[in-house]
């Protein structure tokens, strides 16, 4: 004898044999039975949990820092100092310039011109002269003359010195004659630029890249070391740039306090010490991206570099949230600029969010073909969608939380939303009712398919 069951939700009539019918009955408790056991977590409903451990800056609020910051600002004169190299030349008078010429040209066949020099690179006019170089204590070596000191002064300063000096000073050469200064390479500075990031999409198993930058005066700022080194960071770094200066001594005497500080502090949890560590002394952070209630704090000084330093983008590998349950077992980077929310997660990780249908089509094969595990509803593969997330959540001191979101509600009530941070666990599962629904609903429609065949 078969057993008619009428689906409440269509009201079609289907046949079920009695020995369907008890495999249908044993089968949804042993499955709710077992699911319940296998998801046995003291969950924390998102309602109840404090707001300080929900709590976090919003990405979305924050502004990218003005480029002008990063940069210093452009000097109305350059002004000479130790490593300039300069062409220094005298014009005499036309006369005894052809003179000496024709007599050098009688001797040597080779006429008495000037050199002239052109920058690499193109950023500097033709200099005219024999090269001199400022010295470490601000002067330059000419002719004749003892050093003259130039640091600090313009090349139209530093000319005028210079004729003051052979015409007026010593009276070497007559009132008219013409000095001229020019600049055959400005002075720079050397500093080293690492970037943690990957390759780009050419190249993302490559991590790393380290650079040696010669950086001309007057634009050895940060803007600038960014721009020779392949521009502003990826969203794979970051949102700050990092500088060391110092010595190696300095460097040794931070590791010491460090070491004293998590002595002190992170031997026992129950006084772990919840405040990040302190910088190294030598280290300055310059900050990308800002919250506009609270703007970095930084002079101009801090963004000019200097022989020596060494900057950093760092990566962001340890920004990452971690999937389990009907999402499968994944990592995946959180966003760099934007908040993310329990629902954005469980949509990067390919997760269902919301019922497609009404379930109506379940009965009599009418759903056939979604397995589970499907790639376009990774857990999703029942007729009822999983509606339970459980996140777990790291706390300071190693403790850990455990929260439950429901994805219904949270669809409806943005107080629901959850920001996920980094190392947050995201696992999706069914309700027990989801569990027992979808399990009636798969045998309903494979007692359909066994009588259909038995026509």
């Amino acid at each position: 004898m078969a057993t008619i069951f009428n689906h409440p939700a269509t009201g079609c009539s289907t046949r079920i044999r009695p020995n369907a019918a008890v495999w249908l009955v044993a089968s949804a408790l042993l499955t709710a039975s077992a699911g319940c056991s296998q998801f046995a977590l003291n969950a924390i409903p998102v309602s109840r949990v404090p707001s300080q451990i929900l709590a976090g800056e919003l990405k979305d609020d924050f502004e990218d820092i003005s480029p002008l910051r990063l940069r210093q600002d452009p000097p109305e004169a350059y002004l000479l100092a130790p490593g300039d190299v300069l062409g220094f030349h005298i014009y005499e008078q036309a006369a005894a310039v052809a003179a000496a010429q024709t007599s050098a040209a009688r001797q040597s066949n080779v006429p008495l011109l000037p050199a002239v020099h052109f920058s690499e690179d193109g950023s500097l006019p033709p200099a005219v002269g024999n090269p001199i170089v400022v010295q470490d204590n601000g002067t330059i070596a000419v002719p004749i003359l003892s050093p003259i000191h130039v640091e600090g002064l313009s090349l139209v300063q530093a000319t005028e010195k210079v004729r003051n000096a052979y015409t007026v000073d010593t009276d070497t050469f007559p009132d008219d004659t013409q000095f001229s200064l020019t600049m055959i390479h400005r002075r720079t500075v050397r500093v080293q630029v690492i970037r943690e990031e990957s390759g780009g999409k050419a190249d993302i198993t490559k991590r790393g890249t380290g650079h040696i930058v010669d950086l001309p005066a007057y634009e050895n700022d940060v803007l600038h070391a960014l721009s020779e080194t392949g521009g502003m960071p990826g969203t794979d770094a970051k949102n700050e740039v990092l500088i060391y200066r110092g010595m190696f001594n300095e460097a040794i005497s931070y590791d010491q306090v460090l070491n004293g500080i998590c002595v002190d502090n992170c031997q026992d949890p129950c006084f772990c010490n919840e405040a990040p560590l302190p910088d190294p002394p030598n280290l300055t952070r310059i900050p990308l991206r800002y919250n506009p209630a609270n703007p970095p704090v930084f002079s101009q000084d801090q963004i000019l570099l200097h022989d020596g330093d060494i900057v950093i983008i760092r990566s962001r590998d340890e920004e990452t949230f971690l999937t389990a349950g009907l999402l499968g077992g994944g990592e995946y980077p959180l966003p760099r600029d934007k908040d993310l929310d329990v629902l954005g997660a469980i949509a990067i990780a390919g997760g269902p969010l919301g019922n497609f249908g009404t379930g109506i089509g379940g009965v009599g094969g009418g759903a056939r073909g979604r397995g589970f595990g499907g790639t376009a509803n990774r857990g999703g593969g029942g007729y009822c969608q999983p509606s339970e997330v459980i996140v777990i959540r790291e706390l300071p001191c190693g403790n850990q939380i455990t929260i439950k979101v429901d994805l219904n509600k949270a669809l409806e009530d943005r107080s629901q939303r959850i920001l996920i941070k980094p190392n947050d666990v995201v696992m999706l599962r069914y309700t027990l009712t989801e569990e027992i629904g979808n399990v009636v609903l798969n045998l309903i429609q494979f007692n359909y398919f066994l009588n259909s065949i038995g026509r």
